[in-house]
């Protein structure tokens, strides 16, 4: 039987034929390999988050008049949208493990909405900054160069990887939409679901850094 004919007789809810492994050991390298994945992502934004505490003890006063140009109930209002999408996330993985496609397009569709509700709000911030002459060339970015170079790379890292997770999100509602998901078979929901709570986990640590501590 060839590769090509053994692929096709794939059935709905069934785990892809990968011929140098079974499913199970398919399944835990691909969660191996996400984790491992998600570790790097975290030594990343440790490296910023250890550079911003080490900056803010040298220049604590310029650090605290910085962050009074932040919109605290706008951070909040993400750090809400997001724990909601992760909530929605989570629940996707189960209902995927159920068996429950349609639920799982809706649940990553919401979550998805959330994702785009995220991004609607940076850019009203961005926006602010830049009316405020608050923007990298601009003469009040520069008072407040060091606090709020740390703010646009920190939040622009940020909401680049919610973009990479709301295209991985798409990915797996796609396939649920072909009723590709069951108890046999749910590998990229969960890996879909564990990347989104790396994308909040960190939200959760930058809202009070940067919005809060000031």
């Amino acid at each position: 039987m060839s590769h090509d004919t053994a692929v096709h007789e794939v059935g709905p809810g069934d785990p892809p034929i990968i011929h140098h492994m079974d499913s199970t050991t398919a399944y835990a390298a691909a969660k191996l390999g996400m984790w491992l994945f998600l570790g790097t992502e975290i030594l990343l934004f440790a490296v910023l988050f250890a550079s911003f505490f080490l900056y803010r003890w040298m220049y604590l006063s310029d650090y605290h008049s910085g962050s009074h140009h932040l919109d605290w109930r706008l951070g909040a209002l993400n750090t809400i949208v997001l724990l909601l999408s992760s909530f929605t996330a989570a629940r996707a993985v189960d209902a995927a493990q159920g068996g429950d496609n349609k639920r799982v397009v809706k649940l990553f569709g919401f979550t998805i909405f959330c994702g785009g509700i995220f991004l609607v709000v940076k850019f009203i911030e961005y926006s602010a900054k830049y009316k405020h002459g608050l923007w990298p060339g601009m003469a009040g970015y520069h008072e407040y160069a060091n606090f709020l170079g740390f703010y646009f790379c920190m939040t622009g890292l940020h909401g680049l990887h919610v973009i990479l997770g709301m295209g991985l999100l798409t990915w797996g509602l796609l396939l649920a939409r072909r009723n590709r998901f069951s108890g046999r078979y749910y590998t990229p929901i969960e890996m879909g679901a564990l990347y989104w709570h790396l994308v909040d986990l960190v939200w959760i640590y930058l809202f009070p850094l940067l919005y809060l501590v000031g």
